[in-house]
């Protein structure tokens, strides 16, 4: 039997998420709850993520990221039919990369 994903435990740890202030903060969180092999194929997909909202063709971000095809075209189908999440960090991170890149072009 399947749980569900979205239940009392996991509003729990997203709650948790959510009170991390700091990037050392959230690395040490982080490392305490995955192990490395999950944090770095969890950082894999969040990279073929911003890649392929960059149009960058299936082939190039499997070599650069050493992720399967399957798990690429996972990572496709939820970047343009889920839930939205991947969407809104990417717009949230790329609007802050793009403020900082164009403060530094202006100096």
């Amino acid at each position: 039997m399947k749980t569900e994903w979205n239940n009392k435990k996991s509003k729990e740890l997203f709650q948790a998420v959510l009170k991390l202030r700091t990037l050392d903060e959230a690395k040490k969180f982080f490392r305490d709850l995955l192990t490395e092999e999950e944090i770095i194929e969890f950082s894999k997909r969040w990279q073929a993520a911003q890649m392929l909202n960059d149009s960058v063709p299936y082939s190039q971000i499997e070599k650069s990221t050493g992720l399967s095809s399957t798990t690429v075209a996972r990572v496709s189908k939820w970047l343009n039919s889920g839930t939205g999440g991947y969407k809104l960090i990417i717009k949230r991170t790329h609007h802050r990369r793009d403020k900082s890149l164009s403060g530094k072009a202006l100096r």
